[in-house]
């Protein structure tokens, strides 16, 4: 196999479906076959495939330049970008750091907080606070901060792991966080003198389930940072960009961080680029006479020309057309389409903006269930024992519920046959 593929056993592998082309919230295959996506490519392609301004813009800018490093040297999109994101995002946010992926966004935020406090003559902070089940990249950092042992439990023995705690688990009208916030600020009152930052997706954790939690832990864990002088991160790589309904996740709360970090649907799925940007307070730490101080990284693609020509026009496809009215008619869609699913192998049901999540009570009651979507032209993948939906923006209406109308049908066939053969459950 030439292609070695990414969180997949190679051994035995039977070829994928092969892609030809993509149109909208469509996917051709070579054998004819066309496929709904249902999750945007990993939550990228919030535009659709082949979307028209974006392929006008991607060649107009090809045409003047397609890289030119960003050391020693800048550019129009560059700039416009950083002043885009920063009229964007809440108003202590003043200073981006570009990359060129999610995960490595990530470590820059990571190594931004370690190397503030060095600045700070407090090199003793640089250990992380996360929460339990998250997932924040691939890379060494990111993995340390993260809590998936199918990601990171070949290189245990080399990571230096954190502080772990648990998110509420009451999903994001629950008002008593009493328990969690008891069990942060233990750790924070004997801790804080090593560690960095907390960092955490706000609202949902994505690839760790889709769990969702109450704005109320935001506005809570926002004031204990404060308190015992600990930095806030927040990872919007997968809820950024209206995955929750709002711009951004952490708007639910009301909240701010010191550092966010922002990526996939950035580009809007047309090529990898990211963002983490930081607040006044992080940024003149780094200021000084030399290198002492200067943060110390630069990925050569940060800062593409493409790539921030692509976002730019992303963003203003998305505030001229009304996304977020887009999205809310997708959350209603879901909710009430979900609505009737109920089975006794289905655990729980989670809706927020453009994501619509269903946790099965075994991962075991999904095996088959791909292959079976991708017969029924839809194109989805589940994580774990989740079956999820995160479809591109500009799905319609029937593509939606058609996707909905497959996982019902899994999840009848599957119920059928357990209470017809009478097996446990578990």
């Amino acid at each position: 196999m030439s292609v070695w593929y990414p969180y997949t056993q190679m051994k035995n592998l039977t070829p994928f479906p092969i892609v030809k082309k993509g149109k909208g919230a469509l996917i051709y295959l070579n054998d004819g076959r066309i496929l709904i996506d249902s999750i945007s490519s990993w939550w990228s392609v919030i535009h659709g495939y082949n979307h028209p301004e974006l392929n006008a813009e991607i060649k107009k800018q090809t045409n003047k330049i397609a890289h030119i490093m960003l050391g020693g040297l800048t550019h129009e999109p560059a700039i416009k970008l950083a002043e885009k994101l920063i009229q964007i995002t809440p108003k202590n946010l003043n200073h981006v750091f570009f990359s060129d992926s999610g995960s490595v966004a990530v470590e820059v935020s990571l190594k931004m907080a370690i190397q503030y406090w060095v600045n700070k003559g407090l090199p003793e902070k640089k250990k992380f606070l996360s929460l339990k089940n998250g997932y924040h990249g691939d890379t060494f950092k990111a993995m340390e901060i993260s809590d998936d042992s199918d990601f990171v439990k070949a290189f245990d023995s080399v990571l230096t792991k954190g502080f772990l705690l648990s998110p509420p688990t009451e999903g994001f009208d629950q008002k008593n966080i009493d328990a969690e916030i008891d069990i942060l600020e233990d750790t924070l009152s004997k801790n804080h003198h090593q560690i960095a930052a907390f960092i955490l997706e706000p609202i949902v954790q994505c690839a760790g389930g889709f769990k969702i939690y109450s704005p109320l832990y935001l506005k809570t864990i926002k004031k204990l940072c404060n308190k015992y002088n600990v930095l806030l991160i927040f990872d919007e790589v997968a809820t950024g960009f209206g995955r929750t309904g709002k711009l951004f996740a952490m708007q639910h709360a009301k909240v701010s961080p010191d550092i966010l970090i922002l990526g996939k649907a950035l580009t809007a799925g047309y090529m990898g680029h990211a963002a983490t940007i930081a607040s006044s307070k992080i940024y003149n730490s780094f200021l000084g006479n030399g290198y002492g101080k200067a943060f110390m990284h630069g990925p050569t693609f940060m800062g593409n020309p493409l790539a921030c020509a692509i976002a730019l026009k992303s963003i203003e496809i998305f505030e001229k057309n009304n996304y977020l009215l887009k999205i809310k008619k997708i959350e209603k869609i879901i909710k009430k389409e979900f609505s009737p699913i109920n089975s006794i192998i289905v655990k729980e049901k989670r809706i927020l903006g453009a994501i619509g999540a269903i946790e099965l009570i075994d991962k075991k009651f999904l095996i088959g269930f791909q292959e079976f979507a991708l017969n029924k032209s839809i194109w989805i993948r589940p994580i774990g024992s989740v079956i999820y939906i995160m479809p591109p923006y500009i799905i319609k209406k029937q593509q939606l519920i058609k996707i909905i109308e497959v996982i019902k049908l899994w999840i009848s066939i599957t119920d059928s046959k357990l209470k017809k053969s009478n097996k446990k459950l578990t």
